[in-house]
């Protein structure tokens, strides 16, 4: 900035000294009566001796608003994760044998592998770091029963998450629907939530998948920088347009973990445990299948503790091929002194190409 307010000076000055007038020069008389123009060059010439003294007084007010720091934006939230779309992201729970949750690890305690080769590790963090949360809940007609304390268990979920997450419901019969009002996409406050829950009657089928997949794309409309799904059921899908596999293939290509909750009916035809239990384990997640309603409730209690004390990793792959093909994960954690450790993250992604320009833009360039 200094070599700036230099340069400035020195054009001002120098146009200064071309002026046609100095002070005391002494016009002929008939130079005033023929004109009329003294006093107007008088002004100019005032003006042009003060502009180099203005500049002194402005430019350095200038350079110091330009080498000040900007206030910092709401970017800048300590929360917000710094990675390229390149790199993978992880968010691993680690656990004893007996399923507590182990904090105190560095980045030092994993090692992280694809397609069983070693990765650099390029970001590490055990933070609480706010999350978009989807609550996918059944509304068949068999749930009816059982609505009152599914609603109670997916309300004190939320009251136990991190108070910046975001939320929204998806009601699913033969249809899928949003719970929350029209124009409203997340909400924090747990009266909009039960309001949401209790919005659909309960009645007809179960398109589980459609729901799961409309889900997944609402997640993709939040800010923050880790997804899940909490997905409770009674039954097994029976009406959806999509297929399983096409549903792993969506929870491949996302970063996003799925939790799900089967509160089955022993004598219900339509049950499916294993699905619940395959997309969980696919994304990183848990599959519960409690055996009485009293246990939904602690069991959402437990999601939401889960989430807040996981880990986050990212790195950058070293194959760089975007070929499209699905990608093993694996994370080992090694710690000294500690009983061996157990770590839960998603099995995998695929390595998407990258969007090529279209041919409309490639023939309007130049």
């Amino acid at each position: 900035m200094r070599e700036q307010s230099i340069s400035v000076q020195a054009t001002t000055t120098a146009t200064a000294t071309r002026s046609p007038v100095r002070r005391g020069m002494r016009l002929p008389s008939a130079f005033f009566f023929s004109t009329g123009v003294a006093i107007e060059l008088e002004r100019v010439f005032t003006c042009r001796c003060l502009m180099p003294l203005l500049l002194l007084m402005v430019l350095p007010s200038i350079a110091w608003a330009q080498s000040s720091p900007p206030p910092q934006s709401r970017s800048a939230d300590p929360y917000t994760i710094r990675v390229d779309v390149a790199d993978v992201v992880l968010h691993p729970t680690v656990e004893t044998r007996d399923g507590t949750p182990v904090s105190g690890l560095g980045k030092d305690n994993f090692q992280i592998y694809e397609n069983r080769v070693l990765q650099p590790i390029k970001y590490f963090s055990h933070e609480d770091i706010p999350v978009t949360v989807g609550l996918v809940v059944d509304n068949s007609g068999s749930i009816r029963p059982k609505r009152r304390d599914i609603i109670a268990a997916a309300l004190a979920f939320a009251r136990s998450s991190n108070p910046q997450d975001q939320m929204f419901v998806i009601n699913f019969n033969e249809h899928v629907s949003f719970g929350l009002p029209p124009g409203t996409m997340f909400t924090d406050q747990p009266e909009q939530l039960e309001a949401g829950l209790s919005r659909t009657p309960s009645q007809g089928m179960t398109a589980l998948y459609d729901a799961i997949a409309t889900g997944f794309e609402q997640l993709k409309k939040g800010n923050r920088d880790k997804r899940v799904l909490i997905v409770i059921t009674d039954g097994g899908d029976n009406a959806s347009k999509h297929t399983l596999a096409q549903i792993m293939v969506i929870a491949g290509r996302s970063d996003a973990i799925i939790y799900t909750m089967g509160v089955f009916d022993e004598e219900d035809a339509d049950q499916n445990p294993h699905v619940l239990k395959q997309l969980a384990k696919a994304t990183g997640g848990e599959a519960f299948l409690p055996k009485t309603l009293q246990e939904v409730l602690p069991i959402c209690e437990h999601i939401a503790r889960d989430i807040r004390n996981q880990y986050t990793i990212a790195y950058v792959p070293t194959n760089k091929s975007q070929d499209g093909k699905y990608r093993k994960i694996e994370v080992k954690v090694q710690a000294q002194g500690r009983e061996r450790l157990f770590v839960r993250t998603r099995a995998g992604y695929y390595a998407l190409p990258k969007p090529q320009p279209s041919t409309a833009s490639q023939s309007s360039r130049p």
